[in-house]
């Protein structure tokens, strides 16, 4: 009976670790399910432009301080999805459409709806480095 039990437990330890989602809540159980990221795009504004939608910054524009090539990219996923929509350098000054970019991007490249690599590749792109954008990243949680 007791080696049963060490069996059944060693197994569902071998799976938890093959299935690494199987031990996470936030990200694995939205997965399929609208994800809120309104708590982070709040904080992300506040470090980024302190709500003001007309915010200029070398190329970057808008509340959420988006760049062109961020705006490329979110054309690029649009037409992936065989959308007939595309987004302007203008949108970047428009509050909702620049919160639609910033959700299209997760939903693209953060499949499991991580809010810290939402955070760090906001600030330091798709291949960040977490030294690079531990300070970023503090400044948006403290913000949360």
């Amino acid at each position: 009976m007791m080696r049963h039990k060490a069996k059944v437990c060693f197994c569902l330890l071998m799976m938890a670790f093959s299935f690494p989602s199987l031990g996470k809540t936030s990200a694995a159980s939205t997965q399929g399910a609208a994800f809120d990221w309104e708590p982070v795009i709040k904080a992300i504004i506040q470090v980024e432009s302190e709500g003001n939608p007309k915010a200029v910054n070398a190329n970057s524009a808008g509340i959420l301080q988006i760049t062109p090539i961020m705006v490329k990219d979110c054309n690029k996923i649009l037409k992936k999805r065989n959308s007939k929509k595309r987004f302007s350098l203008s949108d970047r000054f428009d509050v909702a459409k620049s919160k639609e970019m910033f959700r299209l991007y997760q939903s693209h490249y953060n499949k499991t709806n991580d809010v810290e690599w939402a955070i760090r590749a906001w600030n330091g792109g798709l291949h960040f480095r977490k030294r690079s954008t531990q300070r970023y990243y503090e400044k948006v949680k403290r913000n949360m």
